[in-house]
């Protein structure tokens, strides 16, 4: 296929030889096959600020620092040049946290370059050589659900003890191959300790798991992962061996009545999100 413009570049530095195929469009970023030599890859190419319409951004951005103080009071500022750096911030963080991960031993794609707002990484494939599916589009038995769930709960514990939350996880980011679960897609990654919103976005990364492989095991819809995990992140008792067994004793005398309210509102508008992303996904390219 012609190449796109924003992978020329790539093209140009020896880094892409070819570009086989358009593999998605999202909100954030274009996604495209390309052949690297011998390896076939993929190429993230990210929206601009003003074409992606992820929502609430500033939420994530959050406790994300400049490199030097200049580019800090500048994207405090919100000037032209500021507003760059934010871009600059944006693409650098996804990359930064594959690298992380990939070394903490969380399942992600490998990162290999990024280049003038274009990610160069490895293509997840099944079995088969083909493109890997999405979450959302696998179904399991009772047997392979609990212990895929165990698993992205061990990755989101690695995660938390390395810093971070993905801030978006839900069965559209999350790829399937013959190995099990891969993490994809973390421009919104969240700085766990400098995030007011770290909680809530970690608590709705973890019911998002369980309410998707709830659906083939039930007994999972019983269980607080995301309060359990919190509770020993915040006492600092949470490791990356961290055994999890899905309980939490609440402390009512605790209850704030406001904050259930905020909970259940951010759940209600986070379901009518998930519908449109499912209807999205089902329309063909």
């Amino acid at each position: 296929m012609k190449i796109p413009k924003r992978i020329l570049p790539l093209v140009e530095h020896g880094l892409v030889d070819e570009v086989i195929s358009r593999l998605m469009s999202g909100k954030e970023a274009d996604v495209f096959v390309v052949r690297c030599g011998t390896e076939i890859r993929c190429a993230k190419v990210y929206k601009e600020a003003n074409k992606r319409s992820f929502k609430q951004a500033v939420l994530y951005q959050e406790g994300r620092k400049g490199r030097n103080s200049r580019r800090a009071r500048a994207m405090e500022k919100g000037s032209k040049f500021g507003r760059q750096q934010q871009e600059i911030t944006w693409q650098t963080v996804e990359v930064d946290a594959l690298f992380r991960l990939a070394g903490a031993g969380v399942r992600v794609p490998q990162p290999y370059n990024c280049l003038d707002g274009v990610l160069l990484m490895e293509l997840i494939t099944d079995a088969e050589g083909d493109v890997a599916p999405r979450l959302g589009d696998v179904t399991m038995d009772a047997e392979k659900a609990l212990a895929d769930h165990a698993l992205v709960m061990k990755y989101v514990v690695i995660m938390l003890c390395d810093g971070l939350i993905h801030g978006d996880l839900s069965e559209f980011n999350v790829l399937v191959d013959e190995h099990g679960p891969v993490i994809i897609d973390l421009p919104q990654a969240v700085n766990a300790a400098g995030n007011n919103n770290a909680e809530s976005m970690l608590t709705r990364d973890v019911n998002n798991m369980r309410r998707y492989y709830g659906r083939f095991a039930p007994e999972l819809l019983d269980t607080q992962y995301a309060k359990e995990i919190w509770a020993l992140y915040e006492d600092g008792a949470l490791h990356a061996d961290s055994k999890l067994r899905g309980k939490f004793k609440e402390n009512l005398q605790d209850v704030d009545v406001n904050e259930i309210t905020e909970v259940i509102e951010a759940a209600r508008a986070e379901e009518i999100e998930r519908q449109e992303r499912r209807r999205e996904a089902e329309q063909p390219e």
